[in-house]
């Protein structure tokens, strides 16, 4: 564990740093497209770092390890399969830049191919999902410090909320990207040397003995609970890549030829980082650790075996992993409440430097409501997220379908979605958040595929890329 000084230290230096960098990025920022895109001509290293550093979230570094230690095996297995979000949303991001080549944000998309009430019901998706997402980060960063050094959980969501707050409102896209490279770089060098220190230290062999004699639950593959999350996940994780602005907005971001490469590299580079960070939750009845919340077991476990330069090297690695994330959701929830909700409903004749100006504003309102939220702390980081699980998978075949079969128009996207969310929230407190996504997205695709049998009316792609207006609802 970190004493109280060291801690506050790092945090102090983070902060510093990172504000003072989003200012000096954010110097010659002229307008709301180079505020909120970064200028669309992101390259492929920076690309593939942003989306790769922003795809490590707390849920890596602190859920990941409290699911391992719920749910055994498929737990950490089960996690890595996220993965497959940014894979197979490569060519997604494709095809996106090439019907979308001056889209802004998902919601332009669902928009000029659905209509309004679907529009409108993805909206309150997105901003459901989003708010989770901002609440289960500013959580993780009063459990890090909580749990790594003792400091009070409020002073530790309120440092990590201010910080990314300010270098967003200050630098924009350009400051997320920049500092998600940095972070990308400290995260996997950091992960490398936890992992090589505590298998050195805990064999596979010594934990798997101990788990078989002890535990024996954690590593029976039939286990019917963690198969279900393992199934769950997948889902879940398609639909918060698939449905997010924070994806979205880096596909209209990059260069052309970058956004496949960068999101398929992306991807590979994740894939095993929830495995070596799920693998230290495993370790955790060998060494005698019980914590009272399940999603601090990855902090003790590690502090416990790497001593205290090792502590030093967690805060740092789970606070950049926390920070890439933070940014690009307020960024990218702010890009999407700017346009969809003030420039098309409130302001529709809104100039460059107006939307910039309320770009930040919603940027800092965010950032408060984000606080107020946390403060409670209802939930285990775990459970909070999976809540989201049932309102994004919902849109997986409304966006798939709509961006490659012209058959799916309409209010029949809408009711997709609609019918998706309320059936995994049934089965989120019915059943469990293990099975939130899975039913969300079964009835999603039933909807879809009935109504694509309907349809007679094929989809004119040119309405994308030369939309005269809103498409009706059909």
């Amino acid at each position: 564990m970190l004493d109280t000084q060291t801690a506050l230290i790092i945090t102090a230096i983070f902060a510093i740093v990172w504000v003072a960098f989003g200012w000096w990025l954010g110097r010659h920022i002229k307008s709301h497209e180079d505020f909120a895109l970064a200028g669309r001509n992101v390259g492929f290293a920076f690309a593939t770092a942003t989306a790769m550093a922003t795809w490590v979230t707390s849920n890596t570094t602190l859920v990941a390890p409290q699911l391992t230690y719920q749910f055994g095996i498929w737990g950490m297995v089960g996690y890595s399969f996220a993965a497959l979000g940014l894979l197979l949303f490569a060519p997604l991001s494709q095809r996106i830049k090439r019907l979308l080549p001056t889209g802004f944000t998902s919601g332009d998309f669902i928009r000029l191919r659905f209509g309004r009430f679907s529009w409108r019901i993805f909206l309150i998706i997105s901003l459901v999902y989003a708010f989770s997402w901002l609440v289960s980060l500013g959580m993780a960063g009063g459990i890090l410090l909580e749990s790594l050094s003792g400091l009070d959980y409020h002073l530790g969501m309120t440092v990590i909320l201010t910080m990314c707050v300010l270098y967003t409102l200050f630098g924009g896209m350009r400051a997320v990207i920049a500092t998600d490279f940095i972070q990308a770089l400290i995260i996997v060098i950091g992960v490398i040397i936890v992992a090589g220190v505590v298998i050195d230290n805990y064999s596979l062999e010594t934990v798997h003995q101990n788990l078989a004699a002890e535990h024996p639950m954690l590593l029976d593959l039939l286990f019917p609970a963690a198969l279900l999350f393992l199934f769950n996940n997948i889902f879940f994780g398609l639909g918060e890549i698939f449905h997010s602005n924070v994806w979205w907005s880096r596909a209209f971001a990059f260069r052309v030829d970058t956004a496949k490469k960068a999101y398929f590299t992306a991807g590979l580079l994740w894939l095993p980082i929830p495995i070596v960070t799920g693998f230290i939750a495993l370790a955790a009845p060998t060494l005698g650790i019980f914590p009272p919340s399940a999603d601090m077991v990855g902090p003790m476990v590690a502090a416990n075996v790497l001593g205290y330069g090792g502590a030093i090297l967690l805060f740092i690695i789970v606070f950049s992993a926390l920070a890439s994330s933070l940014d690009s959701l307020l960024a990218a929830t702010s890009d999407l409440i700017t346009q969809d909700i003030y420039n098309k409903h409130i302001n529709p004749d809104a100039d460059s430097e107006t939307l910039m100006r309320i770009g930040k504003r919603v940027i800092v309102i965010l950032g408060v409501a984000t606080w107020v939220l946390c403060l409670p702390k209802l939930a285990t980081l775990g459970a909070l997220l999976n809540f989201a699980g049932a309102f994004v998978a919902s849109t997986i075949w409304p966006i798939v379908l709509g961006l490659y079969y012209r058959r799916l128009i309409g209010k029949s996207a809408g009711l997709a979605m609609l019918l998706g969310t309320i059936s995994g929230l049934i089965g989120y407190f019915a059943i469990g958040f293990y099975v939130a996504a899975l039913i969300s997205c079964a009835v999603s695709l039933v909807v879809c595929i009935i109504a694509c049998k309907l349809n007679n009316t094929p989809f004119n792609w040119q309405q994308l890329k030369t939309p005269t207006e809103d498409n009706h609802d059909l």
